[in-house]
């Protein structure tokens, strides 16, 4: 296989971004690796803030629905997370509105029954009535615990994380990572680290990760688990299975500069909304590990 150059890995993945990503990809991009302002990816993240404080229009691209989502929260607060920009006032909206749909239990519904009248993935669909969840719950108030913020609606949802995350023998990804960040960034260290050691040895048990870094399908590698050399699950792996996890990451962006999905999508265009954010989240599980 020819190598191929950081800098030519970067110059392909920005032809990709600029022929085929979001805006907001887009302007996250320059920020993240042009040295550009960080103010136009703000103004363009607010365009998916809803009147009532909350975010949808889908920002999470698999689910076409306007009105505000527990998860396009969450992947705002990403967005911001990676702008440094948890001062914005964004945030305390965002949790206000959190507020408006949390459930008795203390946390906020994987998805709401809104969703079900727009075109969206099959695993949108949700009941009339969800519960309260740990994706996103314990995500969002991970990232608001790792920026400090203080506000009604985190005391609530830590109190619920507290009460469901022992309870939980779940092995599923898009539970645990959520899991993991509310447990990594909180600061009662006493209460979090045995339930991170005991994450971490669920996440090592056999099955759980996709340790060939050529497998297909709609599997989780190494580098989802850890995408960050100071994820707390870094230790799970060996030097060894990291590098050869970073070297299979960098061959897989394809001709066109972009990296591709390991699901199917409801249409083109979601398609190549999704791809710009996956090809974003590569690079920069790539420069976080010093190979960009």
């Amino acid at each position: 296989m020819m190598s191929v150059s950081t800098g030519e890995t970067l110059e392909k993945a920005r032809q990709f971004i600029l022929l085929n990503a979001r805006l907001l990809e887009r302007q996250l991009f320059a920020f993240l690796f042009e040295g550009g302002k960080r103010e136009p990816a703000l103004l363009t993240l607010r365009a998916y803030q809803n009147e009532d404080g909350g975010f949808g229009n889908a920002l999470e691209p698999d689910k076409r629905d306007p009105h505000s989502q527990p998860v396009d929260i969450e992947i705002a607060f990403k967005s911001l997370d990676w702008l440094d920009a948890f001062d914005d006032p964004m945030v305390t909206r965002a949790c206000d509105y959190l507020m408006t749909i949390t459930t008795p239990e203390g946390g906020v519904p994987f998805a709401l029954p809104t969703v079900n009248a727009y075109p969206r993935a099959p695993w949108w669909t949700v009941d009339a009535n969800p519960p309260a969840s740990l994706n996103p719950t314990a995500s969002l108030a991970g990232l608001l615990l790792k920026h400090g913020i203080k506000h009604p609606w985190l005391e609530r949802a830590s109190a619920f994380c507290w009460q469901a995350i022992p309870a939980t023998e779940t092995r599923e990804f898009h539970d645990i990572i959520p899991i993991l960040t509310f447990l990594q960034y909180n600061p009662d260290r006493r209460r979090a680290e045995p339930e991170l050691q005991r994450l971490a040895a669920r996440v090592a048990e056999p099955g759980v990760v996709a340790l060939d870094p050529q497998a297909e399908g709609y599997v989780h590698k190494p580098l989802e688990w850890a995408s960050t050399p100071d994820s707390y699950l870094r230790n799970n792996f060996s030097d060894e299975t990291i590098s050869q996890h970073l070297a299979a990451l960098a061959a897989r962006q394809q001709a066109d500069g972009g990296w591709p999905l390991s699901w199917d999508t409801i249409s083109p265009a979601v398609e190549m909304e999704w791809r710009g954010r996956v090809t974003l989240e590569a690079l920069m599980t790539l420069k976080a590990y010093e190979r960009l």
